[in-house]
């Protein structure tokens, strides 16, 4: 099977058996968005959920969100993993929206990850789930997927694998791949112990035949 019939299945099946696929995340708009992503870095969407009401509720906007410093949001996201860095990272980050971009959510690559916490794959979400861009995330999952399926060669890097798939997804399912991937990953194609015999690709996966479970 060559490289492109491996991407045309994915895209085949998924959009058969997965064709309405959604962040797990909760969310708004474009500020709410960025907020919840950069909660979520290592932390379950599940439980960022959980604290991002109260949050959204105390500081509804980027201009709101200005005025806090790290302290004010500690009590909010206290529960979250690394609540300090957070913490710090959404005042810092308050503070450059409102000063640099008048209180609104670039939707620039370049923009965006200027801001106090958000990285690339942060800013991919932002982009793909906030402004409908052809952006795709490249987390934890979508990387352990991607290079166990063999849709990527030689990617070492986050970057490296988000540049393969983005040139060889049709455009328009780009950012519906991502989802179709993170959630294989999270459910399906788990780290440690891999759910291959419930895997409905396992007839394209390159680690399925070489490990001959």
């Amino acid at each position: 099977m060559t490289l492109k019939e491996k991407y045309q299945f994915i895209v085949s099946y998924f959009e058969e058996h997965q064709p309405d696929v959604a962040s797990e995340l909760h969310f708004d708009n474009a500020y709410q968005l960025l907020v919840a992503t950069v909660l979520a870095a290592q932390c379950t969407d599940k439980r960022v959920n959980m604290v991002t009401p109260a949050l959204f509720a105390a500081y509804p906007t980027p201009t709101a969100l200005s005025r806090a410093d790290a302290a004010d949001l500690l009590p909010y996201i206290s529960s979250v993993s690394y609540p300090n860095s957070k913490a710090d990272h959404l005042a810092k980050m308050g503070r450059m929206l409102a000063e640099r971009f008048g209180g609104e959510v670039p939707s620039t690559m370049e923009e965006l990850t200027q801001l106090a916490g958000v990285g690339r794959k942060t800013a991919n979400v932002v982009l793909a789930f906030a402004f409908n861009q052809a952006a795709m995330p490249v987390d934890t999952h979508v990387f352990r997927v991607a290079t166990r399926l063999g849709l990527v060669r030689n990617a070492p890097t986050p970057e490296a694998v988000e540049k393969q798939l983005v040139a060889h997804f049709p455009q328009e399912f780009i950012s519906k791949a991502h989802h179709w991937l993170l959630l294989h990953g999270r459910y399906v194609c788990v780290a440690r112990k891999p759910k291959c015999p419930e895997c409905p690709l396992t007839n394209i996966c390159k680690e399925y035949g070489r490990n001959s479970h």
